[in-house]
């Protein structure tokens, strides 16, 4: 059996009728300071768009945006940062947002870094590459 989500003792139902100053209260502190600081011009933008076009794929750089109630079932790419010398497929991240992510922020699914893959000590590298003859390709 499914456990259901529960978010501070509220199950889901209960959470999506709150109002914005209720949903503020289960949130930890660091989300509900920002939240009751208000939202920033681009983020009203984002809400915006969403409520007006809620099946449509919403691409955003708002890494920083906490996930509301309302952006549930919303798909959005997330910006993750450029890529390596023009290579354009690593750039949004698609993200479905699910009750669980509620109270998080878009940039916590999203995660910007890559693992470092190292190749060959290049000439100069250390102390020992100074007395090596030079590589041929």
């Amino acid at each position: 059996m499914a456990r259901e989500f529960t978010l501070r003792g509220k199950i889901w139902e209960e959470i999506k009728s709150l109002n914005i100053d209720e949903f503020i209260r289960l949130l930890p502190s660091r989300e509900r300071r920002t939240l009751k600081r208000g939202l920033s011009e681009q983020q009203k933008k984002l809400l915006e768009k969403i409520k007006k076009h809620p099946e449509k794929f919403h691409k955003t750089h708002l890494r920083s945006m906490i996930i509301l109630p309302d952006m549930v079932g919303i798909k959005f790419g997330v910006y993750k940062g450029g890529s390596i010398k023009g290579d354009k497929s690593n750039k949004w991240f698609t993200l479905e947002v699910k009750p669980e992510m509620v109270g998080f922020r878009l940039g916590d699914f999203a995660i910007p870094l890559k693992r470092v893959q190292h190749s060959a000590p290049g000439i100069g590298a250390s102390k020992s590459t100074k007395h090596s003859s030079m590589k041929t390709t």
